[in-house]
């Protein structure tokens, strides 16, 4: 008895280490995708922001939205983000003023400002594109978060087309692997809980 308890554990161990490793390769294979596509708006997922500046983070997520606007890519942005805490201003609030400072016309500029994750980065965002007929989208973040935002954004209707900020603040070895196993953990917890979670909304 003992021996085969022994090999259930050895077996789900093996099965664990597997999934891990196949999910890490995917997370950094999928961080070189770019499609440059038309579409409707460019969804840029919230980070940082430093009072009414945005973080190198956020800032280089905007930028590349701008780029993408202004080599008619898309016809929209929308911003993602709501406050951290004590702050003033959500971080789509920053990161609105920021591109329009950069010339982008505050009519083609979409904001959501209640999230604090991902998943209702993109969720909220959604809502607000599809009051204003928003069908086809470029998801824009760091490289390597880009996976597990393509995955929610499909999970949740959105018809959307990976485009990461090709100017990351994430350079170094030691930045790249800390968001590394930051997106790991958190890719791995969303694909396990997610069929609990519609399961339990089916209810």
């Amino acid at each position: 008895m003992k021996r085969l308890i022994a090999k259930i554990i050895l077996l789900i161990l093996i099965a664990v280490t597997l999934l891990t490793s196949y999910l890490g390769y995917s997370i950094i294979a999928f961080s070189h995708k770019s499609e440059l596509v038309k579409a409707d708006a460019a969804m840029v997922l919230g980070a940082a922001a430093w009072g009414d500046k945005p973080s190198p983070v956020l800032r280089e997520r905007v930028n590349h939205s701008i780029w993408l606007y202004k080599h008619g890519y898309v016809k929209k942005i929308t911003f993602t983000g709501g406050k951290g805490k004590g702050a003033l201003y959500a971080e789509s609030e920053v990161a609105k003023k920021y591109a329009m400072d950069k010339g982008i016309p505050e009519t083609n500029i979409l904001i959501e400002t209640q999230s604090k994750i991902t998943e209702k980065n993109l969720e909220y965002a959604f809502d607000i594109s599809k009051k204003h007929n928003l069908k086809t989208f470029i998801l824009v973040s760091d490289p390597l978060h880009m996976k597990r935002s393509m995955v929610m954004a499909r999970n949740i209707g959105m018809t959307v087309y990976s485009s990461p900020t090709q100017t990351s603040v994430y350079k170094s070895f030691r930045s790249k692997t800390t968001f590394f196993f930051r997106e790991l953990f958190f890719y791995e917890g969303y694909l396990i809980t997610y069929p609990f979670r519609n399961f339990i909304n089916a209810k």
